[in-house]
């Protein structure tokens, strides 16, 4: 009972450490951040917070990785509502996945402003293009059906083009303004059907 109580603990700790990092690094990017600010923000001991995250950087790639998860899980299930509903296309269901990713964006611009800005810690960038190549391949499965195999570069193109628009619905001013960025990405990458299959 009492492995369970302090594995529950543990748990909250680490989570409450997580929340204070994310509004830390909100307000003041990766390289003003402090650890110190971190702990004091969550109500937590400096040894606490060495505890469970061994340095600044650890707290940003684990804020990142599960907000990757997160929009991963968006995506996906936007895509699995779209087949039960009978949507066979693989490049409409990319579109669709897309508005998903995008839609999470805005929900999450605080985290996706700090992750797009270019900053974090020493390495994040090869760990954001590896992210981009692992996105790449899943999407590439996606649109490469046996029925309309799509190129290489057209799934490169959308794929880049999602990046894109992500960054600037994070920092767009208002809700109606990134809906509205969102929606005219959603309609460029539709223009592209034809052209797809006209291609095969």
């Amino acid at each position: 009972m009492g492995d369970v109580v302090g594995s529950r603990r543990a748990q909250i700790t680490r989570a409450a450490l997580l929340e204070a990092a994310r509004e830390v690094f909100t307000a003041s990017g990766y390289d003003d951040a402090t650890m110190l600010d971190i702990a004091e923000r969550a109500g937590a001991s400096i040894g606490s917070l060495y505890h469970h995250f061994a340095a600044k950087s650890d707290l940003y790639i684990t804020l990142y990785q599960e907000y990757q998860r997160r929009q991963q899980h968006r995506s996906a299930r936007a895509v699995k509502a779209a087949l039960a509903k009978g949507e066979g296309d693989a490049l409409r269901l990319f579109v669709v996945g897309t508005g998903a990713y995008l839609e999470g964006c805005w929900e999450e611009r605080d985290l996706a402003k700090v992750f797009l800005s270019g900053g974090g810690p020493a390495g994040f960038g090869v760990l954001t293009r590896q992210r981009f190549r692992d996105w790449l391949q899943a999407n590439s499965v996606l649109l490469n059906g046996p029925s309309r195999p799509l190129s290489e570069v057209l799934v490169l193109c959308l794929t880049a083009m999602a990046t894109e628009a992500g960054r600037e619905v994070a920092i767009a001013p208002t809700r109606v303004r990134a809906r509205r960025m969102i929606a005219e990405v959603l309609e460029l990458m539709g223009r592209l059907y034809p052209a797809a299959e006209a291609s095969v």
